[in-house]
């Protein structure tokens, strides 16, 4: 059947034929038309996308294989989400290696994407985790991919976007835990340079760092906001554990986006100031830690009918400081933003993947509501000092860089090129190489 797709930014809109993919072991159907694997559709720009051809759904594979408690390796189908598996293991004392910022994305997804999370600078991004994986070719062969055996297809399919053929199971270490808990540290700073200094000191002490930045302040509050750290909680913290939170969910979409210059400079200040003391520390959930929007059903409707576009770049870290600053006065100078503007240092572990996004240095993400050309040029400008910093911008965010920006970032994209599968496309891969 032909659907209207969106990512989860809600733009761009396309048109593409949904096939349900339900069973590994079946063989991917002969058409004239594109394919592309599509899991739970939680990109936010046109990576997930296929306008003119099919989009294989795998969430109906959604199995879990195997697993064993002893030593936390799990083996699942692609279409399996992360929160089923978060399900089943952590209350036998085992937790997602990496997790991004919702628990509602594939293993499938996460592997095409080479996601990351809140600990890059100790465990690195997902595809340091995963042990194996078989790839579904469009000529009918499958191939076991592991970085060991038919490796440099496990290279090419780790951030690959997809586009080297249907990942049907893959198997990843998890890591031990001790409780559900987390034990948090929030630190209120005042600007940019706090936040380095404190960071540095974070990510040697802490598994998880992350922070949270008021991207409307400006003058001697440019860049304020709260650094969050984190840790595993011991067994003995469970007792004092904070409920989980309940969920909430937007039932309608806007006419006009809610997310505007009064509405942003309301809420950062609100957010900001919300803590009191220089430095919080409290015993919660998980979830909350972890997932703070999976809290809110649909939230990417409040941007309206336009939708958003996400913007998340890493700044190497000779220059992190001086441009991510630049980056910051540009944006709070445009009024423009999001109330959930992300902060945080990657480490210096190499990614496997050909075409994955971190690296070390300073990442930055931010929503935009999408304006048309003034949110367009915005970020052509930021693109223009991401480049001229030697940075790079990441696809599984990016609905608008230019082709050429693309190929800067990612200087691997030919070499990659040769394992596409010759059947496979995606609305990203077309806007950036032809």
């Amino acid at each position: 059947m032909t659907a209207i797709g969106q990512s989860w930014g809600r733009y761009p809109r396309t048109n593409q034929q949904l096939v349900p993919w339900t069973n590994r072991h079946a063989e991917l159907k002969q058409t004239d038309l594109k394919q592309l694997p599509y899991g739970n559709g939680r990109s936010y720009g046109d990576s997930c996308l296929n306008d003119g051809g099919v989009l294989l759904h795998t969430r109906g594979t959604d199995r879990l294989i195997a697993f064993d408690p002893r030593t936390g390796v799990l083996t699942c189908e692609s279409g399996v989400l992360f929160a089923e598996i978060l399900d089943l293991v952590v209350t036998q004392g085992w937790f997602l290696p990496v997790t991004p910022g919702t628990r509602y994305v594939t293993i499938g997804g996460a592997i095409a994407n080479d996601v990351h999370g809140k600990n890059h600078h100790r465990a690195g991004s997902f595809g340091h985790h995963l042990l194996a994986f078989e790839l579904l070719r469009s000529d009918g062969s499958r191939l076991r991919c592991s970085p060991t055996e038919n490796a440099e297809w496990f290279a090419a399919t780790l951030g690959g976007l997809g586009l080297t053929g249907l990942i049907t199971w893959a198997s990843v270490q998890l890591r031990r835990i001790s409780s559900p808990a987390m034990v948090v540290e929030s630190h209120k700073f005042g600007s940019l340079p706090e936040f380095f200094a404190l960071s540095k000191v974070a990510n040697q002490d802490d598994e998880y760092v992350v922070a949270w930045i008021d991207c409307v302040a400006r003058g001697s509050s440019l860049g304020r906001g709260l650094l969050s750290s984190g840790n595993h909680a011991p067994a003995s913290a469970e007792t004092r554990i904070a409920g989980k939170k309940g969920r909430l969910r937007i039932p309608v979409t806007p006419p006009l986006s809610l997310i505007n210059p009064l509405s942003l400079r309301a809420f950062n200040a609100l957010y900001y100031h919300r803590q009191r003391q220089q430095v919080s520390r409290t015993i919660a959930h998980y979830e909350p830690y972890f997932y703070p929007l999976d809290s809110i059903g649909e939230w990417n409707r409040i941007y309206g009918p336009r939708g958003f576009l996400q913007y998340q770049c890493v700044i190497p870290p000779a220059v992190a400081e001086t441009v991510t600053t630049a980056l910051v006065k540009a944006i709070s100078a445009s009024g423009k933003g999001s109330f959930l503007a992300v902060l945080k240092q990657f480490g210096e572990l190499p990614s496997l993947g050909m075409l994955s996004f971190p690296r070390p240095g300073t990442t930055l993400a931010l929503d935009f509501p999408n304006e048309g050309e003034r949110t367009h040029s915005l970020l052509d400008r930021l693109d223009d000092m991401v480049a001229e910093a030697g940075g790079a911008v990441y696809p599984a965010k990016d609905a608008r860089m230019p082709g050429h920006r693309f190929r800067q970032y990612f200087p691997a994209w030919e070499s990659f090129s040769r394992f596409i599968d010759p059947r496979f496309s995606s609305s990203f891969w077309r806007r950036v190489t032809e």
